[in-house]
């Protein structure tokens, strides 16, 4: 470019100095024009040269962003895929716990259902035991419910003579009105459970201490309510808990008395309950 510069004033001069004769100061004055512009010429290269390196970071630039964006954009597009995966999961989630709930709901309500017939059947038959044993509840008889269980006890001097495991008459006509009770109620079970005091048994032959005295007044009820009053063998069992499970704690004769006796455990067949809790 400064060669071609220089050429054309070149031939500027000759065609001046063909026609004109210049004088020594205009031809300083035409040289410094020359060099005038040919600096500037300089500068406009550098200058472009310059905006040349910027325009080509700017291409570089531009094309790293336009990478980064498209890479972001990819990201996004992920993102977005992976929330509706997951709002479509949760709203399936939700629907199957709403179901679980309902179910669950709905088995609850089967329990309590349950659960209530169970009391008011536990409720009716104390009532109706309370009337047919009314006239043995002076002689050391009670009635009440105990966890959801009827519990009809009687103290050792209603069944039995001291240390004896022989039902005396009294204890058998209180039997007897129990067992009218109990044929009725099919659904109910039976547990005959033994109790004594703390006192150590002495010279009673074979029988060795409360254990053995608990267990043998139990089995006499349940064969005198089986054999003798027809209950069936299949819903009544006989337990001796010994001195281990007194009704009141104490070593005095009217503790002892109260502790000594037979329980006669009342419950409901949860058949139906236990099936719905599987």
């Amino acid at each position: 470019m400064k060669k071609l510069s220089l050429l054309l004033f070149a031939v500027l001069l000759m065609s001046l100095g063909s026609c004109i004769v210049l004088s020594p100061k205009k031809y300083n004055t035409l040289l410094n024009q020359r060099d005038s512009l040919s600096r500037s010429l300089d500068a406009a290269n550098v200058k472009i040269q310059s905006l040349e390196e910027e325009r080509s970071k700017l291409q570089a630039d531009t094309t790293n962003l336009n990478t980064r964006i498209a890479e972001l954009q990819g990201k996004l597009e992920g993102l977005d895929a992976n929330y509706a995966s997951l709002r479509s999961n949760s709203s399936s989630e939700i629907n199957k716990l709403g179901e679980d709930l309902k179910k669950r709901e709905a088995r609850l309500k089967e329990v309590e259902e349950v659960l209530r017939k169970r009391d008011e059947a536990t409720n009716a038959l104390k009532e109706k035991l309370q009337k047919a044993l009314l006239g043995f509840q002076q002689s050391g008889l009670s009635v009440d419910i105990r966890n959801g269980k009827v519990y009809v006890s009687l103290t050792d001097k209603l069944l039995f003579s001291t240390g004896s495991i022989i039902i005396d008459d009294k204890g058998k006509l209180a039997l007897q009105e129990l067992a009218k009770v109990l044929k009725t109620q099919p659904e109910i079970n039976i547990s005959v459970e033994g109790h004594t005091d703390n006192q150590k048994v002495n010279n009673l032959g074979q029988i060795k201490d409360n254990w053995d005295l608990s267990v043998l007044r139990a089995t006499s009820v349940v064969r005198y309510l089986t054999d003798d009053q027809k209950v069936d063998n299949a819903r009544i069992t006989a337990t001796g808990k010994g001195e281990y499970q007194p009704l009141t704690a104490g070593n005095s004769p009217e503790i002892r008395s109260k502790n000594r006796r037979i329980e006669i455990v009342l419950s409901p067949k949860l058949d139906e309950l236990y099936n719905l809790i599987k």
